[in-house]
């Protein structure tokens, strides 16, 4: 998964990366939102939401080709739409790098092969509900992996430690097949979950309340950095 602007921050292919959430950022000054964390943070997470997949409405393409605009950062778009297949090209020609479908909605195959047509990165995101078996067998063809640790729809959600033995398999699967995508967590992320999903083998981490709510939102991002690579130490130290 490339990552524009950011790559000195990266400790290695395995160290902690933070992708703010602009679900919670205030969209009425969304341009000074993002220039707010862009110097911090690794990547810029894009929820977009049908009303439909999920009983809320965020925003299209037009939006994010607006963000596009003040930021180099990589947009990760993550796609929460009964029909993402539709709006695949206008997410690309409005400056996503890479767009995140669930594989809850079915058609897997057919929307693997349009972005990678289009040239976008592919993302593939499930439910907490949903087993990672259903998964497993687009793995090898894809760029990430999408955990999600609340159900979507809402920020704010407190996070569902129930999820952390999936991240696990996840990351095991990861490591034995070598496979490349990159493991990403969204849902309730803040200082006293960062740790565990780390340990669980996540290594991208999407937070919103905990980022934006903050007065100092790049020392926020910094703090949910340091609490991640802490854990790495950590689990090394146990080794």
């Amino acid at each position: 998964m490339p990552v524009r602007q950011t790559a000195e921050r990266r400790d290695g292919p395995r160290g902690v990366r933070i992708a703010p959430s602009i679900l919670a950022a205030d969209f009425a000054r969304l341009g000074e939102e993002v220039n707010r964390v862009s110097p911090e943070a690794d990547v810029l997470h894009v929820d977009v939401m049908d009303g439909h997949f999920v009983p809320n409405l965020t925003i299209g393409p037009p939006v994010v080709r607006w963000i596009r605009r003040h930021t180099d950062l990589y947009l990760d778009c993550h796609l929460m739409m009964d029909n993402p297949g539709q709006y695949l090209e206008a997410f690309k020609k409005a400056g996503a790098d890479g767009c995140t479908v669930h594989v809850e909605i079915g058609g897997t195959e057919a929307l693997i092969a349009g972005m990678r047509e289009l040239g976008l990165d592919v993302g593939l995101a499930l439910n907490p509900e949903t087993p990672l078996e259903v998964c497993e067998p687009f793995l090898d063809r894809v760029d990430l992996l999408l955990v999600m640790s609340v159900h979507p729809g809402f920020g704010g959600q407190s996070f569902m430690a129930e999820v952390l033995p999936k991240i696990e398999k996840a990351r095991r699967l990861a490591d034995a097949g070598g496979l490349a995508f990159e493991l990403e967590v969204d849902g309730g992320i803040d200082l006293s979950t960062a740790p565990a999903v780390v340990g669980a083998g996540a290594r991208l981490l999407v937070a919103g309340s905990a980022i934006f709510g903050s007065e100092q939102p790049q020392a926020a991002v910094r703090a949910l950095r340091r609490a991640g690579e802490a854990a790495i130490a950590q689990g090394k130290e146990a080794e």
